[in-house]
């Protein structure tokens, strides 16, 4: 078959890094290939490349036929291709026909004009399935309708090559649907796109080959999806066999650690009580929307509760602050990395060190060897991939970063409940399989974790006990031996009879 895309030994470094290495392969028209690789094997700088965020040090890409070196985002839409990142680009006080048409408003006299504005959009959205409303604010969205918009620029710039980062990290199975439909419909329309996912079960449905990257090289290029296993994908790309990605193993848990009774508040209005046991992984399953994170935030004081009662270790502790909450012994690790895990623009170390420093630091005074060695210490012990300390977090892989976000709460003196919400989404299979060493081991030392998680092999792979949410309420719980597919999911289901009951 005639490529249509072609990239020819592309190479790309950066300051201690060589991020791709004589990268090459082709793909044809009509065709959806996948993008394989741990985190840090190149993908997303191919497809950085790819969009004119980055210019590549050596190599070609050609589009029809025609050599292409796109020196920005600009060059590279003008050129037909669209990529929607795994961090959203949107802009949060525009609306979502705004951000969806930034830069090609319609206009009479220099004049927009919203009205065609608001129609054109609409008319895009309801024809692809996305069911939002083009007049309002990105900033009311939840992480997954944003996602949709984001995916939404491929349909509305009508491109010729389409690259999908970890499309479905955020979405509802429902939305995913809309996304494997709109996928299909691009493919029949003629459309290159790379598809960019961890979710093998996702790449075996919609590819129709994939490519695996690792340390930044070619390791296969599999024209078919025919007679592949997720056990020779895994191998690719880990280089090593993972038999058992969960390794869940037993502990003895001790009395209760964590008590809530009647937590509410304003995101939540429905009580929500439970209990965790000290050295118990607490999952928490439920559908996009069913208050899992907005439990966590009243839990940690991001979020203001209006009522309830908290108990660690038996005792009342007054927690109206994330700064309370990391004294009493909470943290978290939220959802979303990028707008509140990370600091952006600060380096590796300071992300690590950032609450810890306080310990070592009684005076205010920054101690810079004590930062360094705790530093490089986590750095080694998490496998994280950076060429320094001193790197930006920003430079690093989805999955490293999650890593340091760990790093910083492992540092930490005196945790008792370690709360991680979406602990792996767009994350590589080895770097999960790393992360759930690390929740079992803090399990093994007494710490209560608890697992938000809308993957449901990952919830059930993980955890010692289940809770499942669906409309702001806790709807069921399950011990291990019970865990089954069918009754978790027959939890997070909406019922009829309680919808009504609670529109009364």
């Amino acid at each position: 078959m005639t490529p249509f895309l072609e990239f020819t030994n592309i190479s790309k470094s950066f300051p201690g890094v060589r991020a791709l290495k004589e990268l090459s392969f082709s793909v044809p028209a009509g065709r959806v290939i996948g993008l394989l690789g741990e985190n840090g094997a190149g993908k997303s700088t191919l497809i950085k490349i790819l969009g004119g965020d980055y210019q590549p040090d050596t190599g070609e890409i050609r589009i029809a036929g025609q050599a292409r070196r796109f020196t920005s985002t600009r060059a590279s839409l003008g050129a037909g291709v669209t990529v929607v990142h795994q961090e959203l680009q949107l802009v949060p006080e525009l609306t979502v026909a705004e951000n969806l048409m930034l830069g090609r408003f319609p206009s009479r006299a220099g004049v927009v004009d919203f009205r065609k504005l608001f129609e054109q959009v609409g008319a895009v959205l309801k024809d692809i399935g996305v069911e939002v409303d083009p007049r309002v604010k990105v900033s009311e969205l939840s992480i997954g309708t944003r996602q949709m918009v984001e995916i939404a620029k491929a349909a509305i710039f009508d491109a010729s090559v389409i690259a999908l980062d970890e499309p479905t990290s955020s979405l509802s199975a429902h939305e995913s649907e809309v996304l494997f439909r709109l996928v299909d419909r691009l493919r029949k329309a003629g459309k290159v796109i790379l598809y960019v996912s961890h979710r093998l079960d996702e790449l075996f449905r919609l590819c129709d080959g994939c490519v695996v990257l690792r340390d930044g090289r070619l390791v296969a290029h599999h024209e078919t999806m025919e007679g592949l296993t997720r056990e020779v994908l895994v191998r690719e790309m880990v280089g090593r066999e993972i038999q058992d990605i969960w390794g869940w193993r037993p502990r003895k848990l001790g009395d209760v650690r964590l008590s809530a009774s009647g937590v509410r508040g304003s995101r939540l209005p429905i009580p929500a009580s439970f209990q965790v046991r000290a050295g118990e992984i607490l999952g928490f399953f439920g559908l996009v929307g069913a208050g899992r994170s907005e439990l966590s935030r009243l839990l940690y004081g991001a979020d203001r509760r209006h009522a309830g009662e908290l108990r660690m270790d038996g005792q009342p502790v007054h927690v109206r602050n994330p700064r309370q909450a990391v004294r009493a012994g909470l943290v978290l690790c939220p959802e979303d990395r990028k707008a509140d895990g990370i600091l952006q623009g600060r380096s590796v170390e300071e992300n690590v060190n950032v609450s810890c420093r306080r310990h070592f630091s009684p005076l205010g005074f920054i101690n810079p060897g004590r930062e360094a060695r705790m530093a490089e210490d986590y750095i080694k012990r998490l496998g994280v991939r950076t060429p320094s300390r001193f790197q930006d977090i920003v430079n690093l892989s989805g999955g490293n970063q999650q890593k340091v976000i760990l790093s910083r709460w492992l540092a930490e003196q005196g945790i008792k409940v370690f709360i991680v919400d979406e602990p792996t989404r767009g994350i590589d299979v080895g770097a999960k399989s790393d992360i759930y060493e690390v929740l079992y081991g803090l399990a093994e030392l007494g710490i209560s974790i608890i697992v938000i998680s809308s993957e449901l092999p990952e919830v059930m792979g993980i955890s010692d006990r289940i809770l499942v949410m669906c409309g702001g309420r806790i709807t069921a719980e399950f011990d291990r031996p019970d865990f089954s597919e069918e009754k978790l999911l027959a939890a997070a289901l909406p019922d009829r009879s309680v919808a009504q009951e609670d529109s009364k």
